[in-house]
C-alpha cells in the first residue's frame, strides 16, 4: 500500500509541471499587462517600466517560468499584484468558505443520490423510478447559474426565507441554499450511477443465492448489492469532491461566497498571474489527491482489489 502511494505521489509530479506550464503559457498571452492595470491607464511609463521590473516581467518567459518552478517547491508562490499579500495567504484565507460550501453540497448530494438510485433500481419501471429519473435528468440538465438565480430570486427575494447572498457572520443560513444549487448536480448524478449500478448487480447470481438462502430483502439490497455497487459510485463522488473544493465559480459569484471561485475570477479580472497559477496548482493538486483516495478506498467495498 505504502509503495503504491508513493508511486502515484511520484507519478503526479509531471502532471502538476504539466499543468503549471500550460497556465503559465496560456497567462503569459492573455491581452492586458498587470503593471498597467494596477497604475491605471494615465500611470507613466517610467513607473510602469519600474512595476514591470520589480515584477520580473521584463524577464525573458523561460527564465520567468524557471523562477516560479523554482520558488514553487518551496510554496513560495509570489505575491498577489492587487493586494500584495502573498499567493499562499490569498488562497488559505478563501478555503474554509469553499471547505463548508463543498462539504454541506457532497452531503446533500450523497443523502439524497445514494437512496434515490436505490429505491429507484428496487421500484424499476414503477412511478418512484420514474419520478426519480426525471429529477436525475433534470438536475443533470438545469445550468446552474439558472438554478442559482431562480433559487435567490424565489426564496431570498419573494419568500425571504434565507439570507441572500454573503457569509454574514459565519452563521450556517448562509449556506443552505448555495449548498443545495452546488449540490442538485451531484445528487442527480450519483442517482443515476447508483442505479445503474444497482441493476447490474442485484442481477448476478450470489444475489440469487442470497435471496434462495432466504436472506430478507433489506439484508439482500443492503448488504450485498449496495456494497458492489458503490465502487462507480465512490469514484463520481471523488470526482465531484474534488470539483466542489477547487471553487465552483458561478455559485460563489451569484451567492457572493468568498471562496476560491471567486479569488479566481478576480485574479483573472485584475491579470493577476501569480494568484491565478497558485489557484490552478492547489485544483490541480486536488483532483490528484482526490483521485488517490478513491482508489485506496476501493479494497473497503472490495476485498479482492489489493495494491501491492
Amino acid at each position: 500500500m505504502l509503495n503504491y502511494v508513493i508511486r502515484r505521489l511520484v507519478g503526479a509530479i509531471p502532471v502538476l509541471i504539466g499543468v503549471i506550464a500550460v497556465v503559465f503559457i496560456l497567462t503569459t498571452i492573455v491581452p492586458g499587462d498587470p503593471a498597467r492595470i494596477m497604475m491605471g491607464q494615465r500611470g507613466n511609463p517610467e513607473t510602469i517600466a519600474k512595476i514591470r521590473h520589480e515584477m520580473g516581467l521584463d524577464k525573458p518567459l523561460p527564465i520567468q517560468f524557471l523562477d516560479f518552478m523554482k520558488n514553487a517547491l518551496t510554496l513560495n508562490l509570489g505575491k498577489s499584484y492587487r493586494n500584495n499579500m502573498t499567493v499562499v495567504e490569498a488562497i488559505t484565507t478563501r478555503i474554509p468558505v469553499t471547505f463548508k460550501l463543498a462539504f454541506f453540497a457532497i452531503v446533500i448530494a450523497i443523502l439524497v443520490g445514494v437512496p434515490l438510485g436505490i429505491i429507484s433500481a428496487v421500484k424499476q419501471y414503477s412511478w418512484i423510478d420514474y419520478g426519480a429519473m426525471f429529477f436525475a435528468i433534470l438536475g443533470i440538465s438545469a445550468p446552474v447559474f439558472w438554478v442559482a438565480l431562480l433559487s435567490v430570486v424565489l426564496f431570498c427575494v419573494i419568500l425571504g426565507w434565507i439570507p441572500g447572498t454573503g457569509t454574514g457572520n459565519g452563521e450556517l443560513i448562509y449556506y443552505v441554499l448555495p449548498s443545495i444549487v452546488l449540490g442538485l448536480r451531484p445528487a442527480a448524478l450519483i442517482a443515476r450511477l447508483t442505479r445503474s449500478s444497482m441493476l447490474e448487480i442485484v442481477r448476478q447470481d450470489y444475489i440469487r443465492t442470497a435471496r434462495a438462502k432466504g436472506l430478507s430483502e433489506r439484508v439482500v439490497i443492503m448488504r450485498h448489492a449496495l456494497r458492489n455497487a458503490l465502487i462507480p459510485v465512490v469514484t463520481v463522488i471523488g470526482i465531484e469532491v474534488a470539483s466542489l473544493l477547487s471553487g465552483v465559480v458561478i455559485t460563489e459569484q451569484i451567492f457572493s461566497l468568498p471562496g476560491i471561485g471567486r479569488l479566481s475570477v478576480e485574479a483573472l479580472t485584475n491579470r493577476d498571474f501569480p494568484v491565478i497559477r497558485g489557484v490552478v496548482l492547489f485544483m490541480a493538486f486536488i483532483f490528484v489527491l482526490a483521485n488517490l483516495i478513491v482508489d485506496l478506498s476501493y479494497p473497503f467495498f472490495d476485498p479482492r482489489i489489493k495494491y501491492d
